[in-house]
């Protein structure tokens, strides 16, 4: 099945979820804070989050890599990392339950954003589409993210699909001033005829939705 039209570049993002023991999300969240500067010596970590709602005791984290042969030399350097190796994941992998991760590319449509501020909370939307990629939902599906940019209450990010992990995924990161502000925004996007027209379109292509609050770490680049 054609994909379309993609990036530009061989640029890509590696998305990592962990898991985390529920005991042991406090003392997770401090060794990262700490240490993490070992591991972003090596490559650019575009954000870092924990989860507030829609999911518990998992954090979320973004890397950003020119292509696969620098993500390789990435993992082989940070393997040869005795600091990273000794101070943080020795110490980590006994209070992570599970891992997962996915490769993404931004759609061609969609630039990496920034918020306009610091201090916001971040929502990570993950659309489970149809198989056919975006030469089969890209235009509806742009007009969908354009309508609830156009009501002005959110701040788009990034928009991804998935080339490893479950395809046929796009997730879409969005920032908010807060989450009371999301809501009211939410609320008046529900009565926009623009809006509801543009989802009733794209939605020809969704098979799932799910969604989750994040809280950026101390030490996240976007925060």
């Amino acid at each position: 099945l054609a994909t379309g039209p993609r990036q530009d570049s061989s640029i890509f993002y590696e998305f990592r979820t962990y898991d985390i023991k529920p005991s042991k999300m406090k003392e997770f969240l401090e060794m990262v804070n700490k240490y993490f500067h070992f591991r972003t010596a090596h490559s650019e970590l575009v954000g870092f989050w924990y989860t507030e709602l829609g999911a518990m005791n998992k954090v979320f984290h973004i890397w950003k890599y020119d292509n696969f042969a620098h993500r390789t030399a990435v993992r082989q350097a940070l393997a040869n990392d005795k600091d990273w190796q000794g101070k943080f994941m020795s110490a980590a992998l006994p209070l992570i339950e599970k891992q997962y991760n996915e490769v993404a590319y931004l759609v061609p449509w969609c630039q990496l954003g920034t918020p306009p501020k610091e201090g916001g909370v971040y929502e990570w939307v993950t659309f489970q589409m149809k198989p056919g990629g975006p030469a089969l939902w890209g235009e509806a599906f742009r007009a969908a993210i354009n309508a609830h940019i156009n009501t002005g209450y959110t701040k788009l990010i990034g928009v991804f699909h998935t080339e490893y992990g479950l395809l046929n995924r796009v997730h879409v990161l969005w920032w908010n001033e807060s989450p009371d502000h999301r809501a009211a925004g939410r609320h008046s996007a529900h009565e926009d005829a623009r809006v509801v027209a543009a989802v009733r379109d794209s939605v020809r292509f969704l098979e799932s939705q799910e969604n989750a609050l994040l809280i950026p770490v101390q030490c996240s680049p976007l925060k």
